[in-house]
């Protein structure tokens, strides 16, 4: 029965974790770079923005994905 919420979770954590990394825009500086536009309002608090956002949830679903991954192998013995 665990094994079988697990799995469901997994999936689910799974799903999601790919939506948000397609959501997330690439980390390329381009031109703006070399023009200093990284120093601007928005490249200092970025934490605070969608992408911050993003970022964020991404990690604690990464962290998820590789627990429940972990935890899932082991239950199968």
């Amino acid at each position: 029965m665990l094994r079988t919420v697990l799995t469901i979770i997994f999936i689910i954590v799974s799903v999601a974790l790919s939506i948000i990394v397609l959501m997330q825009e690439g980390k390329s500086a381009g031109l703006g770079a070399i023009s200093g536009a990284a120093e601007s309002y928005w490249g200092k608090n970025k934490g605070r923005s969608m992408e911050g956002t993003l970022v964020k949830i991404t990690r604690v679903l990464a962290i998820s994905f590789i627990v429940l991954a972990a935890v899932l192998n082991i239950s199968r013995f």
